[in-house]
Order: C-alpha cells, then sequence, then structure tokens
C-alpha cells in the first residue's frame, strides 16, 4: 500500500531495530514526562525477539528508512508510533486504517491518560473510551485509559 512515497508493508525481521529506533525517539517525544520502563536495548530486543516475529508488525518505509509502525495482536493495537517529523501528516491516519481493513470487527488499544494527543487521534477515529486505570498493570505506572472502536452497522 503506497501513497505519497511511503510504503506500508508488513516489517521483516531485518526492520527490528529501525522499528525499535522509531519507537524510542517516538515515545521521548511525545511521552517527555514518562518514565520508560525498559532501556534501548532492551526495547530493541523486544522487537527483535518478540513484536516482528510473533505480532503482525507492519512498518511505514520511505525510500530506505522507516518513519512508522504498527503492531496488532488480533484486534488489539499494542503499539502505533511514528516519527516525530511524521506526525500530522496522515500517516497514523493510514496505519489505523489498515488496522481496521484487517480487523473490521473492532479494535481496542490502550493509551496513557497523559497522552492528549493520542487522546484526540484515536476519538477522531472513532474509538471510544471504555476503561481508565490506576497505571498499576502496565510497565510504566502511568495511568492508561482503554479505547475500543466496533464499526457501525
Amino acid at each position: 500500500m503506497t501513497t505519497d512515497g511511503v510504503l506500508l508493508r508488513r516489517a521483516r525481521d531485518a526492520d527490528a531495530r529501525a522499528a525499535a529506533d522509531v519507537w524510542l525517539r517516538s515515545y521521548a517525544t511525545a511521552l517527555p514526562t514518562v518514565h520508560c520502563a525498559h532501556d534501548e536495548a532492551d526495547v530493541r530486543d523486544w522487537f527483535a525477539r518478540v513484536l516482528v516475529p510473533h505480532y503482525e508488525t507492519w512498518v511505514a518505509v520511505t525510500g530506505s528508512s522507516v518513519v512508522g509502525l504498527i503492531v496488532l495482536n488480533g484486534a488489539e493495537v499494542k503499539q502505533l508510533y511514528l516519527e516525530p517529523e511524521w506526525r500530522g501528516r496522515g500517516l497514523g491516519d493510514r496505519f489505523l486504517s489498515l488496522a481496521k481493513q484487517q480487523q473490521p470487527n473492532g479494535l481496542s488499544l490502550w493509551t496513557f491518560q497523559i497522552n492528549g494527543p493520542a487522546r484526540r487521534f484515536y476519538q477522531r477515529h472513532g474509538f471510544v473510551e471504555v476503561e481508565r486505570t490506576d497505571g498499576q498493570r502496565n510497565d510504566e505506572r502511568e495511568p492508561d485509559i482503554r479505547y475500543v472502536w466496533q464499526p457501525q452497522t
């Protein structure tokens, strides 16, 4: 799937490090006050050993650079991260459209309560808040929100 010179494709093993680096840069930019529970080496290892080989991981590629990623575990969006300079350019919209195509019966996801831009983005795409927690179940211990998208009937 290509638009504006950006190709969305399934991630390959060779994409794991670049995808992890996008995740790290995006996390640091979008969540500067949230302590990352894992160091860079652990994040890269997690992408290489777990996310790319065992989950439905898609990357956005322009030229030879990975500029975004989405990770699905069935109907759950596990990760959606973009290079900071790619935010606001429609790439997140394309990823969510892809996720809805892959899981037409509905999706769910978690995001941190403090992440206002992500919350507004998901709400704009039809996701509805269904649960809030105090963060004790996530590694960062950060209050979060579960969102659900159901197709309109």
